[in-house]
């Protein structure tokens, strides 16, 4: 089973630098039976493998492969092929192989859902292939079932996957992806290992799609490779070193033809040779990959891109739908008419965003005694988060405080925490602006915490600043389900504030967070915390936006609200359309999908407003950022 691949070209490591190699450091030097290397309930869980109780496997098959494992128990290689249908990813293609790599099962399913994209490229599946099937899930679930004996275990690369598409729950799994450990939760490719470790060549480009038996005979094989030969000999082979040597050859070979496109690039910039810079798609190409770009406009792509005009966003979104998912990286560029993107109006709506925003992170607070100590209103404010700006008012009959926060969650804590407190010796009211912008802001506040984004995530203020981000997970470490922490720092001086933002991996975990968080507090801890409203990274873009920094903020007080004109409310209704065109494509898109949002600046004799990238994973039953 060794694979053509000679061992004694390679760079093997030597034994002291084994012990950081990922794989010893997952299993040790030493051989062990098939067992070990079967994934716990931890890890099956944590790599979304279908298991009895999970949320949404319900009406799953169980194989009912209960029988005790032994390093004995036969091995079966199974891989699936799906295409994308209205329901999401259904299987069209599934294989069976034995330990001996004989094939048991080599069928053609038809889905229960419209297809609407045959993923030919990778499937190998036609409409004109899937016409005459027949079969159905629930007969391949029935014949795997009965196929299966009681102590089976299944092999397969990122089965999760295939085990999801099937529909069907089974106990005792090896995961070749998870197999072959690498460092930061990254993975090999089943094709990479295939040719490093076995010396086979799979997934050639000459074929029609993949060959499930033939991915599901190579993960079988790389499995009893693993198990034969001991984590000390896959170690030796040195993958990481063997992958980069790979991608460093594919970059030489494609070095003439980048030259060429480089140098085309450079005359059509007029910029020196030596000055010029391969640019993100050039990049791209280096490791083989050719993007695919839609849209309205003519985009300069120097033959990197599979470039396709549209004339309208809306057949943007029904290539886009039809072609995205056959490739690795898209651009896709929507785009409003010449009349819409006018400075002047863009200047004019963010303005009233910024306003509206700025409002929202202002409260007053008073009235005060006329020797009130204002460092002492500062300090108390201050818990609630970082203070942007602090000033006294002194036209009122009693002085007043007016405090504008970086972040929401700051000034929203204010005023639900000290508004009829004692401060400074007074009993004092917190209230925000009274201004038209402000009418529906409790509306706005409770949309935000229902926000897909801020589930499960809470605000707590109050901090230390000495604290670092070890202290504080040190400090949290009560808290359950606590996934990650996130503490903001001062963009100029560096520092930590004095707030942090925590996400729980479920939001009755973030609820019960909270209740303990304010326990403490009520037993005499610094300490404030509440459900997250928006990311703080949002309010410093906010703040950039207003080009006439000079502005004072009591002019928005006194601004009377003007009659929105037919150009904007026009551009109101189609950056809601634009909207739900992102939100469609977003929603076909496969799982753990990396999505970038881009609204990019403006620089004009109007003045200057920064661009926004908003940045998240697709993942179902969750609208993300993108």
């Amino acid at each position: 089973m060794s694979g053509s691949t000679s061992t004694s070209s390679r760079c093997i490591p030597n034994s002291s630098n084994l012990q950081w190699d990922p794989i010893i450091q997952k299993y040790g030097e030493e051989k062990q039976g098939l067992t070990s290397y079967t994934l716990t309930l931890e890890e099956l869980k944590k790599n979304d493998y279908p298991m009895k109780g999970s949320p949404g496997c319900e009406d799953y098959m169980h194989t009912e492969c209960d029988q005790q494992r032994t390093d004995s128990s036969p091995l079966f290689g199974l891989d699936c092929e799906m295409c994308l249908t209205a329901k999401g990813n259904e299987v069209t293609h599934v294989s069976l192989v034995d330990a001996q790599g004989r094939c048991l099962l080599n069928e053609l399913v038809k889905p229960e859902s419209r297809i609407v994209n045959y993923r030919t490229r990778f499937s190998g599946i036609t409409r004109k292939i899937l016409l005459p099937v027949k079969t159905k899930l629930a007969d391949i679930q029935t014949r795997l079932k009965k196929m299966l004996p009681r102590d089976a275990v299944l092999v397969g690369h990122s089965l999760n996957a295939d085990l999801q598409a099937l529909q069907m729950i089974h106990p005792s799994v090896i995961d070749t992806s998870l197999l072959f450990a690498r460092n930061e939760g990254r993975r090999f490719k089943l094709k990479f290992l295939a040719k490093a470790v076995l010396g086979k060549e799979i997934q050639c480009e000459q074929k029609l799609g993949h060959d499930p038996a033939e991915d599901a005979r190579a993960a079988l094989e790389l499995a009893q490779f693993f198990i034969e030969q001991g984590p000390a000999k896959v170690a030796e082979l040195n993958l990481e070193m063997l992958l980069t040597t790979e991608r460093l050859t594919e970059i030489s070979q494609n070095k003439s033809a980048l030259q060429l496109q480089q140098n085309t690039i450079q005359r059509q910039l007029n910029d020196p040779p030596h000055l010029s810079k391969p640019c993100f798609l050039d990049c791209l190409q280096m490791t083989g990959q050719k993007p695919l770009l839609l849209g309205r406009q003519e985009l300069d792509s120097s033959g990197l891109c599979q470039s396709n005009l549209s004339t309208s966003n809306k057949q943007i979104l029904q290539r886009a739908l039809k072609d995205v998912p056959l490739s690795t990286f898209s651009i896709i560029q929507f785009s409003l008419d010449p009349e819409y993107v006018a400075p002047h109006l863009l200047a004019g709506i963010c303005e009233k965003v910024k306003v509206k925003l700025t409002d929202m992170l202002t409260i007053y607070a008073g009235p005060f005694d006329e020797s009130f100590c204002l460092k002492s209103v500062k300090k108390e404010f201050g818990r609630c988060g970082p203070i942007r700006s602090l000033t006294v008012v002194t036209e009122t009959y009693q002085p007043y405080v007016c405090i504008q926060y970086e972040m929401l969650e700051a000034a929203q804590l204010a005023v639900e925490n000290l508004n009829g407190a004692e401060v400074a010796g007074c009993c004092i009211k917190v209230q925000r602006p009274v201004t038209g912008t402000m009418l529906d802001c409790d509306v706005l506040i409770k949309e935000l915490e229902l926000d897909i984004e801020n589930e499960g995530v809470i605000y707590v203020a109050g901090l230390k600043k000495s604290l670092t981000e070890t202290d504080l997970q040190e400090e949290f470490s009560q808290l359950k389900d606590l996934e990650a922490l996130f503490l903001p720092r001062d963009l100029q001086s560096g520092k930590h504030r004095n707030c942090c933002f925590l996400k729980f991996q479920k939001s009755e975990s973030a609820v019960d967070a909270l209740g303990v968080i304010n326990g403490w507090a009520m037993r005499g801890s610094r300490l404030r915390s509440r459900k997250a409203l928006a990311p703080g990274h949002l309010w410093r873009w906010i703040w950039q936006m207003d080009h006439h920094n000079g502005k004072q903020r009591g002019d928005s007080l006194c601004e009377k609200k003007e009659q929105q004109s037919d150009l904007e409310q026009e551009l109101r209704k189609k950056l809601k359309k634009l909207d739900q065109h992102i939100w469609k494509l977003y929603r076909s898109l496969q799982n753990n999908t990396l999505c970038v949002v881009l609204f990019p600046g403006v620089n004009s004799m109007h003045g200057s407003q920064s661009g926004l990238g908003l940045m998240g994973i697709k993942d179902d039953g969750e609208r993300s950022a993108c």
